[in-house]
């Protein structure tokens, strides 16, 4: 008579994991049941079903706790999918972006709101600032700037007539890659993407496919759904979009500066409150007279508030009248924030507060 087989200690140890995974799902589906309680509470109050500021605070603690070995970094992750598939049993979030689907401004708002989320990709900037403000998204994913080419003005204008306040940031570090349909790079007659990423990888390209012509479209994404349909095209596009066009990556991170990231902001109705690591926004538009820049800059300085980025737009409605975006380290409830608000009233001749917001991290 045969004897029961003896485990391995692989066996063993998979077989305690399987346990634990049980024990994880029953753990979720317990968390969902609170989660779907407090919206009802919610609902009777008439409060906001999202409340940002809690979702970071639930990740911030377990973060300090965490012994690991699992990372942080993936334990946000992980969070992020769970907070997003949780709340969206009670009404998905809705995010309004600069489409197609598989553009960086798309994965930047994945990476920030979960996968459960309902994204509505658009066509041109103007229209994620509409969405939010009609109430037709819950938020905005727009781009502010790169580290390589600069501030998206775009972006700057529309804040001045818009409504929508900033609730956060994202940074998302870009890398480019090279795809076709084809197999073999020596097949490529033509590049479609958009002109930064062609900027961005120029060195690259001039050694590898030099008189290769390129041609020019509106997102990254476009240039992979268009290359699908061409033999002899190629795109430089994010991996995402190979996956999403079944492109093969012929060469993987072309761009010539690994350095390379590009910050994003999150528009919204909602005000952030105190994280303790804060960034404020505003604009104002300066008094034409001798020294105006030193006099709005000149209250930062006396309250040790640390300016993290000026740039300065024209008016559209008046010729040689400019208006500045600020961004600075602190929250507009700070009190040394509120000192400098005050006295730079009296300096500009028009001064709107974007929002407060936690800083990336």
């Amino acid at each position: 008579m045969r004897g029961k087989p003896v485990l391995s200690k692989i066996d063993e140890l998979r077989k305690r994991i399987d346990e634990i995974d049980e024990k994880l799902l029953e753990l979720l589906n317990k968390r969902a049941e609170f989660a779907i309680l407090i919206g009802k509470e919610k609902s009777k109050t008439k409060s906001n079903f999202h409340v940002p500021d809690r979702e970071r605070e639930i990740v911030n603690r377990l973060s300090r706790i965490n012994r690991g070995p699992f990372q942080n970094d993936s334990l946000k992750s992980v969070y992020r999918e769970i907070l997003s598939a949780t709340l969206s049993l009670e009404r998905p979030l809705t995010i309004a972006y600069l489409g197609p689907q598989a553009t960086f401004t798309h994965l930047a708002a994945m990476n920030q709101f979960g996968s459960s989320a309902v994204y509505v990709p658009t066509d041109r900037l103007d229209t994620i600032f509409s969405e939010v403000e009609t109430g037709r998204a819950d938020y905005g994913v727009v781009p502010i700037e790169n580290s390589m080419e600069g501030v998206v003005t775009h972006t700057l204008d529309l804040f001045v007539d818009s409504s929508v306040n900033i609730c956060g940031e994202i940074f998302l570090e870009i890398h480019h890659f090279l795809m076709s349909r084809g197999k073999d790079i020596k097949g490529i007659k033509k590049i479609y993407s958009h002109p930064q990423p062609v900027a961005q990888c120029r060195s690259w390209l001039e050694r590898n496919l030099p008189n290769i012509p390129h041609y020019e479209v509106s997102s990254t994404a476009r240039a992979a759904e268009m290359s699908a349909k061409e033999k002899g095209a190629a795109a430089i596009a994010s991996e995402a979009a190979a996956g999403l066009y079944r492109l093969n990556i012929l060469a993987r991170k072309i761009e010539d500066n690994k350095n390379n990231y590009t910050r994003f902001l999150i528009i919204g109705k909602t005000k952030r409150a105190k994280s303790g690591s804060d960034k404020t926004s505003i604009l104002v538009s300066i008094k034409d007279k001798v020294g105006a820049l030193y006099y709005i800059l000149e209250p930062f300085a006396k309250e040790k508030i640390n300016l993290t980025k000026i740039e300065s737009r024209p008016l559209r409605k008046r010729a040689w009248e400019y208006v500045f975006y600020i961004d600075f380290e602190g929250h507009i409830e700070d009190k040394n924030v509120v000192r400098t608000i005050e006295r730079l009233k009296k300096e500009v001749l028009f001064l709107k507060i974007l929002g407060s917001y936690p800083k990336w991290s």
